[in-house]
């Protein structure tokens, strides 16, 4: 069954709402390797409840749509899908415990042509159910490798602010642990490619893999701590490309650019780069920590 732009367009996404409270906000940020050094201040505000600050990216895992691309009616080929890059918009922070729900659709289809693929953006706003804030939208670019040629428009290239042609502002590494993607599925990803060695197997990879989103939310951490002082509200927009695998265990190493309140990332392992065209925006008045 071909894909059908039109179809994808129009498709209604239920929607989803979902309660969380500090213990999840707190899972979530253990998955992302905070808490690594038990006696950094700095982690120690996004794991402890007494003081808890809820990282932005959080938001990601919130009333989440499902297997939405396994409906037959819209005849993807959801075995060969990557999840290729990530965006959100940050408007208001999120509390350590809320009521939210979350209203999806489908933003924009395009084709890169035959054996090349398909481009899905999905769209999703996470709003408090009590009152209507909006806390943030979301982005998520899927590539449909086994659905070009339908005969859509072709995609068009997001024009990002170039990245300075210096030497890095700031260099973080991050080590990941062997437990990382074992730990981070808790917080709603329950695909086995995470976490069966079979599944990875079958699927052409010596081990589980790192999710995608796992590492999204390192690099918002990264920035937070690098140029905000570990303010979660000074994060207004973060975006990236993931273009390549990362598997737990491995060590993240990020270079990061900054240009007022624009900043510009990339992480590589070692000569591999995995994250790429990375960006993210500041609220006004944001300073280093």
């Amino acid at each position: 069954m071909t894909i059908s732009a039109e179809r994808l367009l129009d498709w209604v996404f239920p929607v989803r709402s979902q309660s969380y409270d500090a213990r999840d906000a707190i899972l979530y940020a253990l998955g992302l390797g905070l808490g690594r050094d038990p006696l950094d201040a700095a982690d120690l505000g996004f794991l402890l409840e007494d003081r808890l600050k809820v990282l932005p990216t959080f938001g990601v895992t919130l009333a989440t749509p499902g297997l939405w691309v396994k409906e037959p009616e819209l005849g993807i080929d959801w075995v060969r899908l990557v999840h290729s890059a990530q965006a959100a918009t940050f408007h208001a922070p999120l509390p350590a415990s809320a009521r939210v729900t979350s209203r999806a659709r489908i933003v924009s289809v395009a084709d890169r042509g035959a054996g090349k693929g398909a481009v899905v953006v999905l769209e999703r706003r996470i709003e408090s159910e009590l009152t209507g804030l909006l806390f943030c939208t979301l982005r998520q670019t899927l590539l449909l490798r086994g659905d070009g040629g339908f005969g859509g428009p072709p995609p068009v290239r997001d024009e990002l602010p170039a990245r300075p042609e210096r030497e890095a502002d700031a260099v973080v590494a991050v080590p990941t642990s062997p437990r990382a993607a074992l730990i981070y599925r808790l917080s709603g990803d329950w695909n086995p490619l995470h976490a069966d060695p079979a599944v990875a197997a079958s699927a052409g990879f010596s081990r589980p893999i790192l999710h995608g989103l796992a590492s999204y939310g390192m690099a918002g951490r990264v920035v937070l701590g690098a140029f905000a002082g570990n303010d979660p509200s000074a994060l207004r927009h973060l975006a990236m490309r993931f273009s390549g695998i990362v598997l737990p265990g491995d060590t993240l190493n990020f270079r990061l650019w900054r240009e007022g309140d624009h900043i510009h990332f990339t992480a590589h392992l070692g000569e591999r780069l995995v994250l790429d065209q990375g960006y993210a925006e500041l609220n006004g008045e944001s300073t280093p920590s």
